[in-house]
């Protein structure tokens, strides 16, 4: 179950903390004079991660059919030296070949580590999309360095990289409910934790409680999802993903420095990219199914039930109109403003 799918540019999101926000580094592929390589520190990180694996175990048997998992529920238990893991409990390391992830950042070969407990019944979020979770997150040495109490929303363009990488692999919530005091109960929910090489994290960058250079534990627990779209252009920002390397700030089709993602006007060719999508309308009554989209047909907007009950959803749809393999919004050869329709 995810929230009304919106539009409107989200720069900001309602809650953001220290501890998930990017550093000042994180974008750029040169590390500052006074950082070590980066190659280097993943090799490091790597061997730290893989020596705590080798030395905590968790309760995996309480996860094992348990659609209502809570991160809470999980405990990770350091093994020390002459016990054996309990009944109903695994050793990390015992689960490194279903954890193991893999992606390249800043030029960089990076392995982190994702321990799914539930994957959760709803749809997987976008790597661009603003999610409801709860999480916390901690050092190797179990120092807890932030987390939430209550349900908060991120961007997860606006988080350290590890996130956008961890967090669509999860599904949202079945479903929920909303109790009478004010709070919301959710179901099957996507829970999960993940194992992060600094690289991945705050590099050399610092945040509160988290030195340099530091490998990073979060525990999540994913409610629902928003599909963004940060400049309103009509194309959620997934979508402008255009060399499929899960980073929307790297495309830029008209080279003025303005990713594509936050650029309403991709191509440069003076008419705004929302005008070139084939519009589309349809009226559908409350309470019905909405409609089903076509291929590369994607929703703009919608209206509050009239006095009749009547539901108005605007859409536009990705056209190629010369079938020279570039849509027209990315084509500055193309010049088709539906708006004057």
């Amino acid at each position: 179950m995810k929230f009304r799918y919106y539009l409107l540019a989200l720069f900001s999101v309602s809650l953001m903390f220290n501890a998930c926000n990017k550093s000042e580094d994180d974008d750029d592929p040169t590390p500052p004079d006074n950082t070590v390589d980066r190659a280097e520190q993943q090799i490091i990180d790597n061997d730290s991660l893989l020596g705590y694996f080798e030395t905590h175990y968790y309760n995996s048997g309480f996860f094992v059919n348990n659609p209502n998992a809570s991160m809470n529920d999980l405990v990770i238990t350091k093994l020390e030296e002459g016990e054996t893991v309990p009944e109903g409990h695994v050793l990390l390391k015992d689960s490194l070949s279903h954890m193991r992830k893999t992606t390249i950042f800043s030029d960089t070969d990076y392995e982190f580590y994702v321990l799914e407990l539930n994957p959760g019944a709803g749809e997987k979020p976008n790597f661009t999309d603003t999610v409801r979770l709860n999480y916390s997150g901690n050092l190797l040495d179990e120092s807890v360095f932030d987390g939430s109490v209550n349900p908060v929303d991120f961007d997860l363009t606006g988080l350290i990289r590890g996130w956008a990488l961890a967090i669509p692999e999860f599904g949202v919530a079945e479903s929920f409910t909303e109790n009478g005091d004010g709070t919301v109960s959710y179901y099957n929910s996507g829970v999960g934790v993940m194992f992060l090489p600094s690289g991945l994290g705050y590099f050399s960058g610092i945040s509160p409680g988290i030195p340099e250079y530091s490998p990073l534990i979060f525990r999540f627990e994913v409610f629902q999802n928003t599909v963004n779209d940060h400049d309103g252009d009509g194309v959620p920002s997934y979508v402008e993903d255009l060399n499929d390397n899960k980073n929307v700030a790297d495309d830029d089709t008209n080279d003025n420095t303005v990713a594509n993602y936050i650029d309403p006007d991709d191509d440069g060719d003076g008419i705004l990219t929302i005008n070139e999508l084939e519009p589309k309308e349809y009226e559908i009554n409350e309470g019905d199914s909405d409609p089903t989209f076509g291929l590369n047909e994607f929703e703009i907007s919608r209206t509050e039930p009239n006095s009749e009950g009547k539901i108005v959803i605007k859409t536009g749809t990705i056209v190629d109109t010369d079938n020279n393999g570039v849509p027209d919004y990315l084509d500055e050869g193309v010049k088709i403003d539906y708006s004057d329709n």
